[in-house]
């Protein structure tokens, strides 16, 4: 692949992290495809359909401090990887979590997206 292929199929993935963290949901849904499937990894369906996706993201998007921040991006032909630190409102308190993200594009969306959460890292004053 060229580096503009590669570019190509980072920039919805890029575009979407950047609404995310704005918890701008209009923004955010414009890269998913209307019938995007989304998984915890490696095969748990979570939502399928744009519609569904939007409605776990309004909810998530109402937390103060959301904001994932990349570590790390591959792209394979249509399958980009991020590697990302994403702050968090749980329900024991604010924190980090590590999160692998798995997206596969077509036609300069999101199609399929698959996510492995780690474990969550509770702010220390929260200890």
């Amino acid at each position: 692949m060229t580096d503009i292929e590669l570019a190509e199929a980072a920039y919805p993935v890029q575009m979407q992290l950047e609404a995310y963290n704005a918890r701008d949901i209009e923004s955010f849904m414009q890269w998913w495809a209307e019938d995007c499937a989304y998984y915890a990894f490696p095969d748990t369906q979570l939502a399928h359909g744009a519609d569904e996706i939007r409605a776990r993201h309004v909810e998530r998007f109402k937390e103060p401090n959301l904001f994932g921040k990349l570590l790390y991006r591959s792209v394979t032909g249509n399958l980009v990887v991020d590697h990302e630190t994403v702050r968090r409102t749980f329900p024991e308190g604010t924190g980090k979590v590590d999160v692998i993200c798995i997206y596969e594009i077509a036609d300069g969306k999101i199609a399929k997206a698959w996510f492995k959460v780690g474990t969550p890292r509770l702010d220390q004053a929260q200890r």
